[in-house]
């Protein structure tokens, strides 16, 4: 059983984010509220015309273009669509009148930008928005997917950790979009600061229970220490996880420069000072150890530049790695953040300048891609075997459990573990080689809060220098010294906090936005010229074919007119008349109907010039 009796209600624009450790049953919470699966007992009581949006954990290889992809996310407008073109084929004008108006209602016309809007903002280009969706690769793929349940106009919308494919620069633009969102929101999410800026209550899934908080995640971590402070089992180790952060508190204030991500960094500490006894019961409990000699400099790069075919992605870089140094990357997706790691790793060469390393260097090296090359039949225990054939099973045992491996788990083959446990497992390696560099690309993808809590720990802790590119923000805050910014082929000095970087975000935006509306305008112009050609020439042969048809109609009026006349007279209906009257009743009956077949000719040419 995940939980039971949880009793709690979602009011119309509730912002809740779904806390708890893997296996408790958040998302299946979700599959519950998706009528997925069934309750074993008590009732679930939805609103009857709700309208759910959720992100489809499956994306359909299909030739549709992306932007047309994302649109079929608003579920009333593709049936408006699909009900016009019925009633355009029966030809039923009084349906086709309610059916634009409802249309009008919903600002359909606007679907199409509003689409590119959200596209645009998870990072996809303007030529992007046209490539076929079986084009992209998985995790674009599931920002699709992203962008199409946040295209529903919906009254409830389900998250279920939505930031795990997106850079940072994606997930303060959808924090903005979740922050005007009107509907309620449920949010499961291991990104503490995304929780604190996107939600006002907290139901905290554990032991079988639902508990409510009322407050964001940080307000809810405090309230959780508290209650757990009152327990005599927790009371002594929450004392020492205070008595380790003042004590790398004091150290890192003696030694911080002024820079404000220094100080941001020591601010973000003291909370953390606070926070930490919320995660006594984490089942994670590892340290870098000592990585014994360090040299100084540890890596140089001098004026590297690096290309992937014809296109040169960083150029002229110049930088070295001190001991103690604790680098943020920052940058746009694709400015080269991960490639400036790979280069420095050694994974990528140079296509210009050099790579130099100290002798003594030992790399700790992090990506996603890693958690591919493990030995799918092999255990936790015989991958660290492989690094290590001397340790004793009962040492390596005890190593793993620190990352949760405990009992036979520890000896599975991992083929059927979680993205979560495998990127665990990974961190584990790479925590028992003793590195003196890190360099960690994405390194929370896939794990939980206590995880990432256990892991920002062992990091504060780490002698040697470390580079790091995250959009983990709270992870950022609490483990670098300084940030980098990778813009333009370029890498410099990013002298503010993250706080700042939204801002030159914003700022980059605004002008790119200002940038393409001024080029668009210019080519909106002349491909409006090249279309007002264009529809001029189809359209001629309509224009001449209602010329004629208006001729013809005015040519009958004129003679229907004149037989009017005719007929009008007292002496025409004499008897002696009788052929004259048979010859004009006939000519004015035939005057009738290629009139109404005329004007129904025209009526519908009309209607195609137009169209044009």
């Amino acid at each position: 059983m995940l939980f039971a009796d949880a009793t709690f209600t979602i009011n119309a624009s509730d912002k809740m984010g779904i806390t708890g450790a893997n296996g408790s049953g958040k998302s299946s919470l979700f599959s519950l509220i998706l009528n997925r699966i069934e309750e074993d007992r008590g009732q679930l009581r939805r609103h009857k015309n709700i309208a759910i949006a959720h992100v489809a954990q499956e994306t359909p290889a299909v030739d549709t273009s992306a932007l047309d992809y994302v649109m079929q996310g608003d579920i009333e407008l593709s049936t408006l669509q699909q009900q016009l073109e019925l009633a355009e084929q029966q030809q039923d004008g009084t349906k086709l009148t309610k059916l634009h108006e409802r249309m009008q209602q919903i600002d359909a016309y606007a679907a199409p930008s509003r689409a590119a809007r959200l596209l645009n903002g998870l990072g996809f280009t303007a030529s992007q928005e046209k490539q076929a969706v079986q084009s992209f690769s998985g995790g674009w793929r599931m920002r699709l997917n992203l962008a199409q349940a946040l295209m529903c106009r919906s009254d409830l919308l389900l998250l279920d950790e939505p930031t795990n494919h997106l850079d940072l620069e994606a997930v303060i633009w959808l924090e903005r979009w979740l922050n005007h969102y009107t509907g309620a929101l449920l949010l499961i999410s291991h990104d503490r600061d995304f929780l604190d800026r996107c939600v006002q209550h907290i139901a905290h899934l554990e032991q079988q229970q639902v508990n409510l908080y009322t407050g964001n995640y940080s307000a809810f971590e405090i309230r959780r220490a508290e209650q757990l402070s009152q327990k005599q089992s927790a009371y002594e180790k929450q004392q020492q996880q205070k008595a380790h952060m003042n004590s790398y508190i004091d150290r890192f204030r003696a030694k911080a420069s002024k820079a404000r991500q220094a100080q941001s960094r020591i601010k973000a500490l003291e909370r953390m000072q606070d926070l930490a006894p919320a995660h006594v019961d984490s089942p994670f409990d590892f340290a870098f150890q000592h990585p014994g000699v360090v040299p100084n400099p540890l890596l140089r790069l001098n004026k590297a530049s690096a290309s992937y075919g014809e296109t040169c992605i960083l150029e002229k870089i110049s930088m070295s790695l001190l001991p103690g140094d604790r680098i943020g990357l920052l940058g746009f997706n694709g400015a080269g953040k991960s490639t400036l790691i790979k280069m420095l790793a050694d994974k990528l060469i140079p296509s210009q300048g050099q790579r130099e390393e100290a002798q003594g260097l030992r790399i700790g090296y992090f990506a996603q891609h890693q958690l591919e090359q493990l030995m799918p039949t092999c255990s936790p225990l015989q991958h660290l075997q492989r690094l290590n054939d001397k340790a004793s099973e009962k040492e390596l045992r005890s190593f793993l459990g620190g990352f949760d491996f405990n009992g036979d788990m520890a000896v599975e083959a991992v083929a059927p573990f979680s993205g979560g446990e495998k990127a665990r497992l990974v961190l584990a390696m790479l925590v028992y080689q003793q590195p003196n560099l890190l360099l960690l690309d994405e390194p929370t993808n896939h794990l939980d809060l206590d995880m990432r809590h256990a892991l920002t720990m062992a990091l504060q802790s780490f002698e040697g220098a470390m580079v790091l590119v995250s959009h983990d923000r709270h992870l950022l805050r609490t483990v670098c010294d300084s940030l980098l910014l990778v813009h333009a082929s370029k890498v410099e000095t990013f002298n503010h906090d993250l706080d700042s970087y939204a801002l030159w975000l914003s700022e980059q935006s605004k002008q790119q936005n200002s940038d393409q509306s001024t080029a668009e305008k210019t080519s909106s112009n002349k491909d409006e010229r090249d279309k007002s050609k264009q529809q001029r020439k189809q359209s001629q042969p309509l224009r001449n074919k209602i010329k004629k048809l208006e001729q013809s109609l005015e040519s009958m009026q004129q003679r229907q007119a004149e037989l009017d006349k005719i007929m009008a007279q007292e002496n025409f209906y004499h008897d002696d008349n009788k052929e004259q009257i048979q010859c004009l009743s006939s000519e004015y009956s035939n005057i009738e109907q290629q009139l109404e077949q005329t004007e129904e000719d025209w009526l519908h040419a009309c209607e195609a010039l137009e169209s044009l």
